[in-house]
């Protein structure tokens, strides 16, 4: 059995974060444009929360650091937040080489251990 595919945009939930794509290569030039992009996207986000695509910026360097950096204080002085979504192992370790720490899709938060997950305390300390 089939049937027609609904004509137009497919179904969004209100609660789906807007995506901000960035691609490289990057020039220190556009990151005006994409922190300007990111207040747009912010001001119409349920839960001040954007996903920033990163799969496409290539062999990871300085400029993406800065630009990641430089978002997320954008997002964070727009009272918002964003989640990387698809970033490579060396944008990561290198993120964190500069002791940057960011939300990544798929990932619980680091500083949160993961739902059903209790810390175990050691005798004599008290539970909190």
């Amino acid at each position: 059995m089939s049937y027609a595919s609904p004509a137009g945009l497919p179904p969004v939930d209100a609660t789906t974060p807007p995506v901000l794509t960035l691609a490289g290569p990057l020039a220190r030039s556009q990151v005006a444009g994409f922190c300007d992009d990111l207040r747009g996207l912010l001001k119409g986000a349920a839960g001040g929360l954007v996903v920033c695509e990163v799969a496409g910026l290539g062999v990871p360097g300085l400029t993406a650091v800065d630009l990641l950096a430089r978002l997320q204080l954008t997002a964070r002085r727009s009272g918002g937040r964003i989640r990387l979504r698809a970033p490579d192992p060396a944008l990561l370790a290198l993120l964190d080489l500069v002791g940057l720490r960011f939300e990544v899709e798929g990932n619980p938060e680091q500083r949160e251990p993961p739902l059903g997950v209790q810390e175990e305390v050691e005798s004599g300390e008290a539970a909190v």
